[in-house]
């Protein structure tokens, strides 16, 4: 099916009645369109359709706070020192407000075009409305979600509230329980799975995306039911509001593995496998557009030919191979992501160095040996020290490790130039074009680039040309790793380990796990789904976040590390001059322990919301 993108109606729509042409003031709008024309036209609600899909909710995306991906997710903020991102490194604690949404201004848009297509669509067949009432409903389920999973229950809404007296009391609604809320998303789902069509599209929903929105949905309450009543002190509010009973845990755990096995079982979907190394393989799957990969349910789509892109691989490219003169390297990696992928050996992922010990640095010929059998995701994902791309070389090195034989230890030189290469009296390198620069700006401070959703089309991080890279929604990698949670909590062991192996065999694994923990499942998700928008939603609902970031400096996970390489300069000793280590230091310029307290848990509800409708209480600490 031809793209949304195609669709897209400038003048879109005001749902409006008609107007009697008395005089000039009560004319009918050559530009308005009432609902009548709309809903009777397939052409025109697809163009409704497709102003809907790019308001869908995300909380950190390619064109939505993407930024984000630098407060919560395995990154630093390494972009110009704009005072409202450079926060993003010194956060004390996060505000009650991070992920709130309270987004009934789109509930409404939806709700109203079910009711006017019911009302005037009177020239649609019966199979065309079936299709689109079913499409609407995905996206009104996929907002309800969005909200859900920030809030805890809100209240259900379908139809659109309205009054001619000015009776605003009868349009109040209290919230809904959040297990009713994740039960109208289950329902939904299941009755429109069936009429929604849409074959195999990728930019519009199929019944592979309505179970793939199942598949996450029922996973996260399920996790919320188990893991929320183990908590010291659940997290709840009278009645359901907050909270979700633990006895539910496993009916949500089951419809999450059944809407996952439903999507696998179909065979429409299949991991993408065609490039024989691994980690060229895992970014060809995040960045190769069309049906050809065959790995992606449902994404956001952009189009050079029609000026639907975007600025993410301007804003993140690596410094010293940007084809601009101002943004790059905004979102920095941490080592703490990539010493999570692990070693092809099953072996965790922690680089190798200092020798056993410490006395001495290990000492590598080239930049890239520390990372040599490593999980194919990691290079898919990061740029590393000794990468390559567009055909060019990635220049990550920090300085020189120069022994000083009257002291038996190391000087270290740096240079804090920016963007270019330096050289030292030898004539080769003394620090890299990308850095890492412990204080500067738009250049890598971590020691490591983003790779995943970075364009590698010349011109593509060029602000006149930009990307068209697409954002993924929904793909199959993410339901085999819900299959394998749901079967695992089930107690289904061998089963998860089917759906969890499938995944690492892609990374490059040959060989498979045999006994699986819920640890190494939480850590396939992270190395997995990296900047993909899971990483904070999944720390909330297992009820870890507050765990991992207390705050506390002395605490590995609520800090966040960088890995320095330097060049040896040791002359008279070949099996260390000219050789190259690595420092790991905390991020310099990351400067306050990650601090995410209980009342993080749920988003605090906006004042003017419980001015406006009593019946709303709060959530927990607020």
């Amino acid at each position: 099916m031809k793209s949304l993108l195609k669709y897209t109606i400038c003048c879109l729509v005001i749902l409006s009645g008609s107007c009697k042409k008395k005089d000039f003031l009560e004319r009918q709008s050559q530009t308005l369109l009432a609902p009548e024309q709309v809903f009777n036209d397939p052409l025109l609600i697809t163009g409704v359709l497709a102003n809907y899909y790019n308001r869908l909710p995300a909380d950190a995306s390619l064109t939505t706070n993407w930024q984000r991906h630098a407060t919560y997710d395995d990154a630093i903020w390494g972009g110009g020192g704009n005072a409202g991102d450079e926060i993003r490194n010194s956060f004390t604690s996060y505000a009650t407000d991070t992920w709130r949404s309270w987004n009934y201004g789109f509930i409404r848009d939806i709700n109203l075009a079910l009711e006017n297509m019911e009302s005037a669509g009177t020239k649609l067949t019966t199979p065309q409305k079936s299709q689109f009432n079913a499409e609407f409903r995905f996206l009104r389920a996929f907002t309800y979600f969005d909200m859900v999973k920030r809030m805890g229950g809100v209240p259900i809404v379908t139809t659109t509230l309205t009054t001619d007296k000015g009776d605003y009391e009868t349009l109040r609604r209290p919230r809904d329980t959040e297990a009713a809320v994740y039960d109208f998303i289950a329902a939904e789902c299941d009755a429109i799975k069936d009429n929604i069509g849409n074959g195999t599209s990728q930019t519009r929903a199929n019944k592979f995306a309505v179970l793939a929105l199942k598949s996450r949905a029922m996973l996260y309450a399920g996790s919320i039911a188990r893991y929320n009543s183990l908590l010291a002190a659940p997290i709840t509010l009278p009645g359901g509001v907050v909270g979700i009973p633990s006895e539910k845990a496993s009916d949500y755990y089951q419809k999450a593995l059944d809407a996952s096995k439903e999507i696998i079982n179909s065979g429409t979907y299949t991991l993408y496998n065609k490039n024989p190394n691994p980690g060229d393989n895992f970014f060809e799957a995040i960045t190769k557009k069309g049906l050809a990969n065959t790995e992606v349910i449902l994404a956001q789509d952009f189009l050079q030919a029609k000026g639907r892109n975007h600025t993410f691989s301007y804003d993140n490219i690596a410094r010293g191979i940007r084809e601009d003169n101002l943004g790059s390297s905004a979102i920095s990696p941490t080592l703490n992501l990539v010493e999570s992928f692990e070693y092809l050996d099953g072996t965790p992922g922690v680089l190798r160095n200092r020798t056993a010990d410490n006395s001495d640095y290990i000492y590598y010929d080239k930049l890239d040996d520390i990372f040599a059998n490593k999980d194919g995701r990691l290079h898919g994902t990061v740029m590393l020290p000794g990468t390559t791309f567009k055909g060019a070389r990635v220049s990550l090195q920090a300085g020189l490790k120069i022994w000083n034989p009257a002291t038996n230890t190391y000087t270290t030189s740096e240079n804090s130039a920016q963007g270019v290469e330096t050289f030292y009296t030898d004539g080769k390198l003394w620090t890299g074009s990308s850095g890492p620069v412990r204080s500067g700006l738009d250049i890598s401070n971590t020691g490591f680039n983003l790779k995943k959703f970075i364009d590698p089309l010349p011109g593509s991080s060029n602000r006149g040309q930009q990307s068209d890279i697409w954002w993924i929604r929904f793909r199959l990698g993410e339901v085999l790793l819900n299959a394998g949670e749901a079967a695992f909590e089930l107690g289904r062991t061998g089963e998860a380990l089917g759906y969890i192996n499938k995944v690492r065999e892609r990374a490059g694994f040959t060989t498979g796990l045999t006994t699986l923990t819920i640890d190494r499942i939480r850590n396939e998700r992270r190395v997995e789904l990296a900047f993909e928008d899971h990483r904070v939603w999944d720390l909330i609902r297992w009820r870890i976040a507050h765990i991992l970031w207390n705050g506390n400096t002395a605490n590995p996970d609520a800090n966040l590390f960088a890995l320095y390489p330097y060049r040896v300069i040791r002359p008279g000793d070949p099996a260390r001059h000219d050789k190259y280590v690595f420092d790991k230091i905390v991020a310099p310029r990351f400067r306050a322990a990650r601090f995410f307290q209980i009342n993080n848990y749920y988003s605090s509800i906006a004042q003017g919301v419980i001015d406006a409708n009593p019946l709303i209480i709060r959530n927990p600490g607020h």
